[in-house]
C-alpha cells in the first residue's frame, strides 16, 4: 500500500514539472524579443508595417486625428506609434497580444475596435517584426524606458 502511494506522488510530481515546464514554453514564447538592431528584421518589420499597419496608424506612424477621443460609433481612431502615442507604455508581450488577438479580443466585455486580430494572417514572426519596426523609430530615451517596462513586466 504505502509503495503505491510513492508511485502516485512520483506520478503526480513528475505530471507537476511536465505542466510548469510547458506553461514556461509557452509564456516565453507569447514574449517575443523584439529585435530591433537587426537590420534584417527590422527591414521585414518596415514591409509588413506599410503593408498591414500604416493604413490605420499612419506611414510615419502618427496615428489618426483626435485619436484619444471617440468617434460618433464609439470606436477611438487609430493611435500613433511614434513617441507621442502610448504603444512605449506596454511590454512588448501586451504589444505582441494586442496584434495577434486583437484588442476586442483582450480588452473584452463587447469592447469594439477597428484593428483586426492578425491571428491566422500574420505568423509570430511577423508580428514581433513589426513591433521590431516600430520600437527601432523610437528616440533612445524611449526604448529605455520602454526596456525598462518590459523589466517590470517580467518581475511580475
Amino acid at each position: 500500500m504505502n509503495i503505491q502511494r510513492i508511485f502516485l506522488a512520483t506520478g503526480l510530481l513528475v505530471a507537476g514539472i511536465v505542466a510548469v515546464g510547458a506553461a514556461l514554453q509557452n509564456r516565453a514564447r507569447a514574449q517575443p524579443t523584439l529585435l530591433w538592431q537587426d537590420v534584417a528584421v527590422v527591414s521585414r518589420g518596415q514591409a509588413i508595417y506599410e503593408e498591414y499597419c500604416a493604413s490605420c496608424h499612419g506611414a510615419t506612424m502618427a496615428g489618426q486625428p483626435d485619436w484619444r477621443e471617440r468617434r460618433a460609433d464609439g470606436r477611438l481612431p487609430a493611435p500613433p506609434h511614434d513617441e507621442t502615442g502610448h504603444t512605449w507604455h506596454h511590454p512588448d508581450d501586451v504589444l505582441f497580444a494586442l496584434t495577434k488577438f486583437g484588442p476586442a479580443a483582450m480588452v473584452g466585455g463587447g469592447y469594439e475596435s477597428d484593428m483586426p486580430a492578425f491571428l491566422g494572417v500574420l505568423s509570430d514572426d511577423d508580428i514581433a517584426a513589426a513591433l521590431a519596426y516600430i520600437k527601432s523609430t523610437w528616440a533612445p530615451e524611449v526604448r529605455d524606458a520602454h526596456d525598462e517596462i518590459n523589466r517590470r513586466a517580467a518581475e511580475r
